[in-house]
């Protein structure tokens, strides 16, 4: 995700990083492209230039509009819950470490392992959501019964290594029964969190909006000359390239931040917000030795 000051418009009026300029600038190029070739015909074959045309485009426009800004706030509800989800994973692997500090201080070697595998949680699900592979064989050995888990899916495996050991603390009378069921319900608690992230990593934009939208797009960009030839002349295809960049980059901003977890450039920081969990989960284990 990129970083900006908000107040100053001169580092964000003409960035190109994160604009994603190129890929609308070309789209716009086609676009108009169509346009010249309406406009040559008007020109030089037959006059294109229909009547009350522009009220057509007008009423359009407005239905355009609702299509774009559904389309725009539907994904940055998607990201922004995405945001919130990951908030509450910060929280959750947080109070998971101060409790397991507390109150399992006389078995190092327990709290040791709980650590790890609340450190690991955050790049884990990292991994899963931008569906790339991950491992960490230092966490369960080959009679672990959540190794063969954790090929599948590391962060559902971490949870159930957690729970074993609460348990297994639980069993040996290390913890109370009020503090294990605090602690296997942050277990319960990340299986929730990580279970929203696929949700909404898996289930795009329904697929007949995406394309209604994007063929009205062009539809209506393309037969602007029709509406503004007999004005504007060969100007219009000014007017259409600068109409279809914006009204492009409006779409493009849904696909961009429809789904948060990826690695591009205006996705949510994954990493950033692992190695903060790994900063204070490492803090509390300094404060405890």
């Amino acid at each position: 995700m990129i970083r900006y000051d908000p107040h100053v418009w001169r580092s964000t009026f003409f960035a190109i990083r994160g604009s994603m300029v190129q890929v609308i600038a070309l789209r716009s190029v086609y676009v108009t492209l169509v346009a010249a070739a309406l406009t040559a015909v008007h020109f030089f074959v037959f006059p294109l230039s229909i009547a009350n045309i522009t009220n057509v485009h007008g009423i359009v426009s407005t239905a355009m509009g609702l299509l774009l800004v559904f389309r725009t706030n539907a994904s940055y509800d998607r990201w922004w819950e995405g945001r919130k989800l990951w908030g509450a994973i910060v929280n959750t692997c947080r109070n998971m470490a101060r409790s397991a500090v507390v109150h399992l201080s006389d078995t190092p070697e327990r709290l040791e392992r709980v650590m790890r595998l609340v450190r690991a949680f955050p790049p884990a699900a990292t991994h899963l959501l931008r569906n790339k592979q991950w491992s960490a064989p230092e966490l369960f050995s080959a009679e672990d019964s959540t190794r063969q888990l954790a090929r599948s899916h590391p962060p559902l495996a971490i949870c159930t290594a957690l729970s074993e050991q609460f348990k297994d603390a639980h069993r040996q009378k290390q913890v109370s029964d009020i503090v294990f069921t605090s602690l296997d319900a942050d277990c319960h608690n990340l299986v929730d969190h990580i279970g929203a992230c696929e949700r909404i990593h898996k289930t795009p934009i329904p697929f007949a909006y995406v394309v209604h939208l994007r063929r009205g797009l062009v539809i209506y960009c393309a037969t602007l000359p029709l509406a503004l030839v007999g004005t504007l002349g060969w100007w219009n295809l000014l007017v259409v390239y600068l109409v279809s960049y914006i009204l492009f980059g409006i779409e493009e901003i849904g696909v961009e931040i429809e789904d948060p977890f990826g690695d591009d450039e205006n996705d949510l920081p994954l990493e950033q917000i692992s190695e903060g969990i790994d900063r204070n989960v490492r803090a509390f284990e300094e404060k405890h030795h």
